[in-house]
């Protein structure tokens, strides 16, 4: 991964690593509320279809709808690829997700890779999502 702008702290690298592998789970076990207990209660989500969430409210009843049933054919691995401290307590960090059919899935992929930005801000020593802009990424003709 690559690390760029103010010298973080490794603790603070590992925190945010945690962090994305724990998007990666909660989704993939359609656990709403360990993914919310990572959103601040003012954040702003923007979804891979443009939908734009305001409020930790707002997502949540968002993901309560859309999150059950989400990975009963595919489930998403997430791995961040670049992370940009700006301050030692903001930090934006891009991540690599990809698409993956689960064994004797009846659907086929409409997408095979994603491109999230989380944009993060640490308070009380815990870092939590912010913002974030979840985009498919549609291949070239």
């Amino acid at each position: 991964m690559d690390i760029t702008g103010q010298i973080p702290s490794p603790a603070d690298v590992d925190a945010i690593i945690t962090l994305v592998a724990t998007v990666e789970e909660a989704q993939g076990k359609e656990d709403a509320d360990a993914f919310l207990a990572l959103i601040r209660d003012d954040a702003v989500w923007v979804t891979g279809h443009g939908k734009r969430l305001y409020g930790r409210d707002t997502i949540a009843e968002f993901t309560r709808r859309v999150l059950p049933g989400a990975t009963k054919d595919s489930y998403s691995t997430y791995s961040p690829d670049h992370l940009l401290f700006l301050r030692p307590d903001i930090a934006v960090v891009n991540v690599n997700q990809k698409y993956a059919l689960r064994p004797g899935a009846t659907t086929e992929l409409s997408v095979e890779t994603g491109s999230p930005v989380y944009f993060l801000a640490k308070n009380d020593g815990a870092w939590r999502i912010a913002a974030a802009q979840n985009t498919v990424v549609v291949p070239e003709p």
